[in-house]
């Protein structure tokens, strides 16, 4: 790599050594791993907390730590946020019903690196419209993704997947972002899913951080519950949501948390 060692950009990113990669490269696997796995425990009838339960098991299992649990007071091992619910939504006795679409997120502590996914998920066969939605939010992930390298800005990630949304006639949330990661669940810088083309910080081989771009049918607009911590969309919309953890190359990138049986999009 380009750099000697880690230090920090005046923006306030971190950028990482080469063996870093590697830190990371083994915390998404298994976060990807725990989304592969728990796939098939989605059908209606199933309680959401009974799906955290599943993936608590599948993290002890792993030898991993949850990052989730006990952040900021959280007591999940999963955010569980269904149809129109954007993001946080908390594990409880919500039971899935034939036709719900719902995003699952997970991040889990590997050897002090931090592994960050989501991905949909549908219980049931589901609408023309669900499967177009979460087809889109997987593509404008991508799109997202496509802009990373050095020498481009986070302005080019988020306009490239304003452009894509909006282009299909959906919307992006403004209220939430991604962030940078590594050895600390969140850091700077925020990445935002919405933007203009050469502007904000410019990338550098070695930043970590993740895309997280969430997209609905309706308006952007969003509301957090007297829980503290469930986001819904203000006009009822479906939402959608796909992340994943990425670091900068010499070239491009690394996405840290591919699904290892290619299930990250399998609608």
């Amino acid at each position: 790599m380009s750099n000697s060692k880690n230090h920090i950009t005046k923006d306030g990113i971190r950028i990482h050594e080469k063996n870093d990669f590697l830190g990371m490269a083994k915390a998404g696997r298994i976060a990807a791993d725990i989304l592969d796995e728990v796939g098939d425990a989605i059908v209606p009838g199933i309680k959401t907390l009974e799906i955290d339960s599943i993936i608590h098991d599948m993290v002890v299992k792993s030898g991993a730590t949850s990052a989730t649990v006990g952040y900021k007071g959280y007591k999940h091992s999963s955010c569980i946020s269904i149809n129109h619910v954007v993001c946080h939504g908390i594990p409880g006795p919500k039971t899935l019903n034939s036709g719900d679409i719902l995003n699952i997120d997970v991040t889990v502590i590997v050897e002090g690196w931090y592994g960050d996914s989501s991905r949909m998920y549908c219980a049931g066969n589901i609408s023309k419209k669900s499967e177009r939605l979460i087809a889109v939010t997987h593509d404008a992930l991508f799109k997202g993704i496509e802009q990373v390298k050095p020498g481009n800005t986070f302005g080019d990630i988020g306009f490239a997947i304003q452009n894509y949304a909006e282009a299909n006639g959906m919307s992006v949330v403004r209220d939430f972002c991604g962030h940078g990661l590594g050895r600390v669940f969140h850091a700077p810088p925020n990445v935002l899913h919405y933007g203009v083309a050469g502007s904000g910080p410019v990338l550098e081989e070695g930043m970590f951080f993740t895309i997280e771009p969430m997209i609905n049918l309706g308006k952007p607009d969003t509301k957090v519950l007297n829980d503290g911590w469930t986001a819904v969309t203000r006009d009822k919309s479906l939402s959608s949501q796909f992340e994943h953890s990425v670091g900068v190359t010499s070239k491009g990138f690394e996405i840290f948390t591919l699904s290892p049986k290619n299930l990250f999009f399998n609608y």
